[in-house]
């Protein structure tokens, strides 16, 4: 990727994040029920578990060994993007938060799961170019 180009990357990414955040936050304003805010927290905390156990993966792609620490690592990553979709339909159908919600709340964590999953894909295949 030659400069420009990595620029408009990043600024999309910000956008499509902002704008995740902001139907997360829209979802508890504009129904005066703050619960779905808490799913916030999970896009804070779904790419640590990675990022601490991701040194324990080999680089080898072909071998056969399995870190049982990365191993750990994507199952807590995975158990915090699952209740990141979870838990607005969880309260939805509780009663607690409306179905609009809802919608806003899963749509917000699409959009912020969606730039990291892209972000972490577009740069870490620049890094191996070099």
């Amino acid at each position: 990727m030659d400069g420009l180009s990595t620029r408009v990357a990043i600024v999309a990414l910000s956008v499509c994040l902002a704008a995740g955040f902001l139907l997360s936050i829209l979802s508890c304003a504009l129904y005066g029920n703050w619960w779905p805010l808490v799913v916030v927290f999970t896009y804070a905390l779904a790419p640590l578990p990675n990022a601490v156990f991701g040194g324990y993966v080999s680089s080898d792609p072909l071998a056969d060994v399995s870190s049982s620490v990365a191993d750990f690592g994507r199952f807590l990553t995975s158990m915090l993007v699952v209740s990141g979709f979870g838990l607005p339909v969880v309260l939805a159908h509780s009663g607690i938060i409306t179905t609009a919600a809802m919608v806003m709340s899963v749509s917000g964590g699409v959009l912020v799961y969606g730039t990291i999953v892209v972000y972490s894909t577009l740069f870490r295949s620049q890094q191996h170019d070099f």
